[in-house]
């Protein structure tokens, strides 16, 4: 299988970033989009979810996926590459830092934070960028 996951890693916001503060996603009509998805899983449960475990959270809600096909799903999803947090909107458009700790698991700093830039900072990590929205 095919994995999302990071270790001791900093994916830092994306260079064109349209905001200069972290924004909570919001949803589209009645619908959650893949960034609520991923904000309400991630805000307030720090370090207790992968980043496979969420992107396949937000696949298996989209496609109504639940009990028992739940892990054949999961195992078929994660068969191909997915794209990883770095081409997730909170760290392209909402302006929201994930680092992934020595376990895989993964939290959410807002850009004007204190976490964010002590993050940014720390050389232990290794550091990404979020991919950026526009070429050039």
């Amino acid at each position: 299988m095919k994995t999302t996951n990071y270790i001791n890693t900093f994916i830092e916001v994306a260079d064109d970033c349209p905001v200069t503060a972290a924004e909570v996603p919001g949803t589209r009509g009645t619908e959650k989009t893949a960034a609520n998805i991923q904000f309400e899983t991630l805000i307030d449960h720090p370090y207790q979810f992968t980043s496979d475990d969420v992107l396949f959270k937000v696949y298996a809600h989209k496609n109504k996926v639940n009990g028992a096909a739940l892990a054949a799903e999961r195992e078929k999803f994660f068969s191909k590459g997915q794209p990883c947090f770095r081409a997730s909107p909170l760290t392209k458009r909402y302006g929201w830092g994930v680092h992934a700790d020595e376990k895989g698991r993964i939290a959410l700093y807002a850009m004007e934070s204190a976490e964010y830039k002590k993050l940014v900072k720390d050389k232990h990590l290794e550091h990404v960028k979020a991919m950026r929205s526009k070429r050039g």
